[in-house]
């Protein structure tokens, strides 16, 4: 098991629980947590995380409520993505930030500041979530430089304490 540190482990309570799942699913359009799960949140070292039946399926940065690779995996919602071309994606999944030239897709809502989530564009497969640098006309303008700031990767700590 990866060396993830979790702290202060709590079950949340049920208004906290409606709250968030309200959150994401008027976020990414989907329906996430159903009321029989158990709901517990922790702190790691860069942001909150959600536990849904003892799996980490959600993580709150900065405030913001996201799932993790592992909740898109499960839940597979569509928007606050990011496609990249096949050849950014070894980058990706080391945990590179994700520079414009390897955009080839991203969906309107996308504002500079959001989380989203990157995938690649054979598989549609989630790669990684990240903080959108630009909008999303500025993420399919493939301008030079950084377009989203990875805080979460297949590979890293939060995914392998799942394993």
């Amino acid at each position: 098991m990866a060396d993830i540190m979790i702290r202060k482990r709590k079950r949340m309570r049920e208004k906290d629980i409606k709250a968030l799942r309200e959150d994401l699913n008027t976020l990414l359009s989907i329906e996430t947590f159903a009321d029989k799960d158990v709901i517990d949140m922790a702190e790691s070292s860069d942001f909150d995380v959600i536990f849904v039946n003892n799996s980490i399926l959600a993580l709150v940065y900065q405030g913001k409520p996201f799932l993790t690779i592992r909740g898109l995996l499960k839940y597979r919602p569509e928007s606050y993505s990011v496609t990249v071309d096949m050849g950014a994606v070894q980058y990706v999944t080391n945990g590179a930030d994700v520079m414009g030239p390897g955009i080839v897709g991203a969906d309107d809502r996308i504002s500079e500041g959001d989380l989203v989530w990157i995938k690649d564009y054979k598989n549609n497969a989630p790669l990684a979530v990240g903080v959108a640098l630009r909008d999303a006309a500025g993420l399919k303008g493939r301008q030079k430089g950084k377009a989203i700031h990875t805080i979460h990767y297949v590979g890293d700590k939060l995914w392998k304490s799942g394993e």
